[in-house]
């Protein structure tokens, strides 16, 4: 074993009526890359904000030991001058600045408040081509897709010479060949003597880059393992505390008559003026039905969704029916008081409030329906929240905590709770279970089952093909903003989803080559 570069001992930290941390100890050895998984709230990103000085010294009990010597960190700042670098699952971009100037913020080239514009072009496209981005430093970061803005974060870091780099779930906005190449940079790093510790729930990805693998659950170590000693049955078995018999519980239902159906959908690209990027769409959801949507990033599926759903007005062309009669959706509202519920992707986006507690958040879109006249009866509006806390098993210490302070998981359940309290004919998921843990997932395809029992109809995009391939009555794959397939149950393979996802795309190729 390598010598050994970081400790922490004994770290313990405490949020109001939360117990985040537990008398955690983790080491790190120089040229390793350390795998952290658990559930979401098992405290791998509180324990990461302390070794990042996000939670400065005071803040928390324990130490932290750098070559065996106790570093204390009051502030980010102080972390970094200890060679100490995060990833955020997050984007903390400045949007409106270049790439170069991203990706060397805090170490721009030049003399005093001069910059070196062509020194700073230069070693940017160094760095790009690490990453195999072709792309103009001067761009603005605006321009750039989530998956080439978390490939700069990556070398941002990387750039400052890092001993220690730290990342949180760095995959979730990746493509297959965007991970690859993630990965290409860590092998490169560890080889170099940096060392690593990488957070995520993708079982797969931490057998396949991690030396080391150490599992939290509910604020404290609960196992550490060398990564060929222990198979992935058995983590998942300490991460959840219990053994997961079927991670996609589907059950056969009966599918009853259309209750939604699309036709002429169209919505225009954002960016470019005359394309479309969702293009003369069209289709039907059945009463009782998951309906899958597959396709890879960029192909239109969260724009459909959310043009259907009222959220993107402009441009947008469709004709709605639900339960065979035509009905307008102009905004979310009409979408809301027609029966459907939309989980949308981005969840701290547009998802929640932060700033509201758990009640406030799950009965938002329910107050006019809550007794009371001037004021919503708050006494209802309780018990309503808790009973929905209880049936989704929302950690929580009380429904008056504010939403910030759970995990993503539970964050995601709240939502869903804020949808089921408005008893919805139709719901729309989009990526509902990204970045999630494996035992939160197995309770929302338990919901979702149940859901679906009781004759609501969903409509779920989903880059995770496995749940795509499990939990779809039936496919549609979209590509260039066009279905390409449509797949029923037995045919909901991951080749044919892929094959359909690529197909259009060769065409255009050999269409470009004709002409």
């Amino acid at each position: 074993m390598n010598e050994l570069l970081l400790q922490m001992q004994h770290v313990t930290k405490r949020f109001p009526g939360v117990l985040a941390l537990s008398d955690v100890n983790i080491e790190l050895y120089k040229g390793e890359i350390l795998g952290i998984c658990g559930e979401n709230g098992a405290g791998k990103s509180t324990l990461m904000n302390v070794l990042s000085g996000s939670y400065p010294h005071g803040e928390y009990d324990g130490e932290i030991l750098i070559d065996n010597q106790e570093v204390i960190f009051d502030s980010v700042a102080s972390a970094q001058k200890h060679g100490i670098e995060m990833v955020y699952q997050e984007m903390n971009m400045i949007l409106d600045v270049s790439i170069a100037e991203n990706m060397f913020v805090g170490k721009l080239p030049g003399r005093r408040e001069w910059v070196n514009y062509r020194a700073l072009y230069r070693e940017t496209n160094k760095q790009l081509e690490k990453i195999q981005l072709k792309l103009d430093p001067r761009m603005s970061v605006r321009s750039l897709n989530s998956g080439q803005m978390q490939l700069i974060s990556l070398m941002r870091a990387c750039v400052k010479k890092p001993r220690i780099l730290v990342l949180d779930e760095p995959t979730s906005a990746l493509t297959n060949t965007e991970v690859d190449i993630l990965m290409n940079v860590l092998d490169d790093l560890r080889k170099s003597g940096v060392s690593c510790i990488y957070i995520s729930h993708k079982l797969d990805e931490i057998y396949r880059i991690c030396d080391r693998v150490t599992v939290m659950r509910d604020g404290g170590v609960v196992g550490n393992h060398a990564i060929g000693s222990v198979d992935q049955d058995e983590l998942i078995e300490e991460m959840v505390g219990r053994k997961v018999e079927n991670l996609y519980p589907k059950k056969e239902q009966h599918i009853g008559e259309e209750i939604l159906r699309i036709e002429n959908l169209s919505v225009p690209h954002p960016n470019i003026k005359g394309k479309k990027i969702v293009n003369n769409l069209s289709l039907c959801l059945n009463k009782g039905e998951i309906l899958g949507i597959g396709g890879l990033v960029g192909s239109g599926r969260s724009e459909m969704l959310g043009a259907i759903f009222g959220q993107i007005t402009h441009g947008v062309e469709k004709d709605v029916f639900i339960e065979g009669k035509k009905v307008k959706i102009d905004s979310p509202l009409d979408a809301i008081k027609l029966g459907i519920g939309f989980l949308t992707e981005e969840r701290k986006r547009n998802g929640i409030i932060w700033m509201l507690s758990v009640r406030e958040n799950m009965t938002l879109p329910s107050l006019r329906e809550l007794p009371g006249k001037l004021f919503v009866n708050q006494k209802v509006e309780k018990h309503k929240t808790n009973a929905m806390m209880k049936q989704l098993k929302i950690k929580a210490p009380t429904v008056e905590t504010l939403i910030l302070n759970l995990s993503g998981g539970n964050q995601q359940k709240v939502i869903l709770g804020k949808w089921l309290m408005k008893n919805p004919k139709i719901l729309f998921m989009d990526e509902p279970t990204r970045g999630i843990d494996v035992g939160t997932k197995a309770a929302f395809y338990e919901i979702m089952g149940t859901l679906v029992q009781s004759g609501v109809s969903i409509i779920m995009v989903s880059s995770d093909m496995p749940e795509l391939i499990s939990m779809s009555d039936r496919c549609l794959v979209l590509c260039d903003g066009t279905i390409t397939a449509e797949l029923h149950k037995g045919d909901i393979t991951e080749t044919n989803v892929m094959r359909n996802c690529i197909r259009t795309v060769k065409e255009k190729s050999h269409e470009n080559a004709a002409v």
